[in-house]
C-alpha cells in the first residue's frame, strides 16, 4: 500500500446471495431460472449424488429470453470435441449434454491451451479426429480458420449471437472483459481513470499476470489500438511503478482483496470468484473505456473441415448456446453469456453497457511480437 491517504468508501461490486443449483446427476429440470428454464446436472460418477452449482446465483432474468435445449435439434451420433477450455470449467455442461440423449455421445479430448489443439488438428492433417474445436479465446479459432481447417457455418446458427461475436467459420459461446480490480479500502471507483494509459501515472500498487494468455491478449489489443511504441511505454511506466507478477488472475485479485495490492488488470469473472468466496471482501470492478482496457474476447466453437457429420456438429454447437448452457456460463464460470435473454451473473453491467474496443477478436491471438515486446521491456516471462 501507498502511504498517501484515499477515500475510503467500500462502494463493493457484490453478487447476489449465494444458491446451489441441485440437479440430479445427469439429468436437466430440478430447478428453474425464474420460472424459465432448467439448469444441467451431471459431472458425477454416483447418480444418486447431486451436482452443486458454484456461483452466486443467477438473479431474477437469468435465462428469460433464452433458448431452451428442448428447442433445440435432437443430437444422435458421435463427435469428437478437441477442447480448448479444462475439463473443470465446461466437463459437466458437457457431460449433461451427453446424458440428454440415449443416441448422441461427445467424446472431448482436452489439451493444455486452445493454441495446443490447434496446432494438433493442422498437425494431424485429413486425418484428424476432431469434429469440432471448442476454444478458450477468439484467437485460436481465427488461427484454425485462416489454416483452412473449420467449415463455413450455418446462417441461422451465427444469428444466435451479435454479429461482433462470430464470422462465417466461428462462434462465440461465452464472453469476459477486461477490468481493472481494485481494493475498495484504497480507492473509490471515481479515483480510477477511465483511461487505460493513464495509470502508469495513478498512485498506486499494482499486479498482473503477464504469463497468462488473456494478460497477452490485452497488451496486444494495446498493440493494436495505440502502437508498438506507446505499448512498450506503458509496460515500462508499470514496471517503475513496481507492478507485482502474480501466477494467474485469480491469485492477483484475491492480492487486491487481501490489501497485498491495490489494483490489477484482470478479467472480470476472477473478481466475482473472490466474491464468491467471501462477499465481503473489499474488491469491486471498474472498467476502462473504448481502448485495450475494456477488450472482450470470447471462447467459442469452430466445426473443423474433417467433420464426419458437419450438421451434428453444428447442432451441438446449438447446444452451448442454449439457455441453460448460458445460464451454466453465468453461474459456474462468471463469464458473460453470449445468447441475448441471458444476463451476467454478479452487479455486473450487460454487455451492451460496456464501451469496448473495436477490434478484430482473431487478431488478439498473434502474440508472437507481443511477447517479443513484453520481454524487450523487462518483463519476465
Amino acid at each position: 500500500m501507498t502511504d498517501s491517504p484515499r477515500d475510503s468508501t467500500t462502494r463493493r461490486t457484490g453478487t447476489p446471495s449465494r444458491r446451489a443449483f441441485l440437479a440430479s446427476a445427469g439429468t436437466l429440470g430440478a430447478v428453474g431460472i425464474a420460472g424459465c428454464i432448467d439448469l444441467p446436472g451431471g459431472g458425477s460418477d454416483d447418480d444418486s449424488e447431486p451436482f452443486n452449482w458454484i456461483g452466486s446465483g443467477p438473479g431474477t432474468r437469468l435465462g428469460q429470453d433464452g433458448t431452451p435445449m428442448s428447442a433445440m435439434p435432437d443430437l444422435e451420433g458421435e463427435l469428437t470435441v478437441y477442447s480448448g477450455r479444462h475439463q473443470f470449467l465446461v466437463g459437466d455442461l458437457i457431460d449433461s449434454i451427453n446424458s440428454l440423449y440415449d443416441d448422441f455421445h461427445a467424446e472431448v479430448r482436452y489439451g493444455g491451451s486452445s493454441r495446443e489443439m490447434v496446432n494438433q488438428i493442422i498437425t494431424e492433417g485429413s486425418g484428424t479426429p476432431a469434429d469440432v474445436f471448442y476454444s478458450v479465446n477468439a484467437g485460436a479459432l481465427g488461427s484454425l480458420a485462416e489454416s483452412d481447417r473449420t467449415q463455413t457455418l450455418s446462417s441461422d446458427l451465427l444469428e444466435l449471437v451479435r454479429p461482433e461475436f462470430h464470422t462465417d467459420q466461428w462462434i462465440g459461446t461465452s464472453g469476459r472483459a477486461r477490468s481493472v480490480p481494485y481494493n475498495t479500502n484504497a480507492f473509490s471507483e471515481s479515483e480510477l481513470p477511465d483511461d487505460i494509459m493513464a495509470y502508469p501515472d495513478l498512485d498506486a500498487d499494482f499486479g498482473w499476470a503477464p504469463t497468462y494468455g488473456s494478460c497477452q491478449a490485452f497488451v496486444t489489443a494495446m498493440r493494436i489500438l495505440e502502437g508498438d511504441e506507446a505499448t512498450r511505454q506503458w509496460i515500462e511506466g508499470m514496471l517503475d511503478q513496481g507492478i507485482q507478477t502474480y501466477p494467474d488472475e485469480f491469485v492477483a485479485n484475491q492480492a487486491i482483496a487481501d490489501g497485498e495490492i491495490d489494483v490489477g488488470f484482470t478479467n472480470h469473472y476472477y473478481i466475482q470468484r473472490v466474491l464468491d468466496g467471501n462477499p465481503e471482501a473489499p474488491i469491486a470492478t471498474a472498467f476502462t473505456q473504448g481502448d485495450a482496457g475494456a477488450t472482450f474476447n470470447v471462447a467459442g466453437a469452430a466445426v473443423v473441415d474433417q467433420a464426419n457429420d458437419a450438421t451434428l456438429a453444428e447442432n451441438f454447437v446449438r447446444h452451448l448456446l442454449s439457455a441453460e448452457a448460458q445460464a451454466y456460463f453465468a453461474v459456474e464460470t462468471f463469464e458473460y453469456p453470449l445468447a441475448p435473454g441471458v444476463d451476467p451473473v454478479g452487479d455486473l453491467p450487460p454487455i451492451d453497457e460496456l464501451d469496448v474496443p473495436d477490434i478484430d477478436l482473431a487478431q488478439l491471438g498473434d502474440m508472437g511480437g507481443t511477447i517479443d515486446l513484453m520481454e524487450s521491456a523487462g518483463v519476465e516471462l
